[in-house]
């Protein structure tokens, strides 16, 4: 498989993905030292610094590791899974039993540190819920999750907003699959309606057994009828 020159642009991109192919593909066995970057950015057309880069990006994915005075190795043939990739992967009721996991306690924090302005985003969020439950089904979905997102930003938690962040893709297109398998609006328009004002209502006063207590029951509803729908 030979290199060949490289299109103008993305240039970076193009170089990684190009020494990837070679390593995926076996030219280059674990353990290969690569060529230098002298000769790399000869063979791709490119400058070194566009090499280095794309050297980078391969460390990065666990394909490569530099050793100091020797030079860059092959280290692995297929890169390393991401978190996010894993996420997009992950069947919808494995995210969701972490996500109980993480929102119960993300809703009990929040009780014990929101704000005023927490507490108004929240109230707002519930409202725009109640507003979308006569809409589509993807406008409902994506209303849930902005409550759920207030309430996790109201625990004034860097990592637990990070992490709900990275779960929201799978989420959503998961739970608008459900809705629109199971539609579990048609006979309630304000599905889990009293359940999220009691959650509210929880966070407001500071009680956070009652906002964990709430809230894990009606994820756990949700979570039975995923389990139900995927057999």
């Amino acid at each position: 498989m030979p290199l060949g020159a490289l299109r103008p642009t993305p240039l970076v991109q193009q170089a990684t993905d190009r020494l990837r192919e070679q390593i995926t593909a076996g030219e280059w066995p674990v353990g290969t030292k690569l060529p230098g970057e002298t000769s790399l950015a000869q063979i791709l057309g490119v400058g070194r610094s566009t090499v280095r880069e794309a050297l980078r990006a391969l460390a990065g994915a666990g394909l490569v590791r530099a050793r100091q005075g020797s030079g860059v190795f092959v280290i692995a043939t297929e890169p390393e899974e991401t978190w996010s990739t894993q996420l997009r992967r992950a069947a919808v009721v494995d995210v969701y039993e972490v996500r109980v996991l993480l929102e119960v306690e993300a809703a009990q924090l929040a009780a014990l540190r929101r704000t005023g302005e927490d507490l108004t985003a929240i109230e707002a969020a519930l409202a725009g819920r109640r507003a979308a439950s006569s809409g589509g089904d993807a406008e409902f979905v994506d209303a849930d999750i902005a409550l759920h997102t207030a309430v996790v930003a109201a625990a004034h938690n860097p990592v637990l907003t990070a992490l709900f962040t990275e779960f929201v893709p799978a989420l959503r297109q998961g739970l608008i699959d459900l809705v629109e398998l199971l539609g579990p609006r048609g006979d309630e328009p304000g599905h889990g309606e009293a359940g999220h004002t009691a959650l509210v209502e929880a966070i407001a006063r500071g009680d956070a057994g009652a906002a964990g207590s709430t809230l894990r029951a009606e994820l756990h509803g949700t979570l039975a009828q995923l389990r139900a729908a995927r057999g």
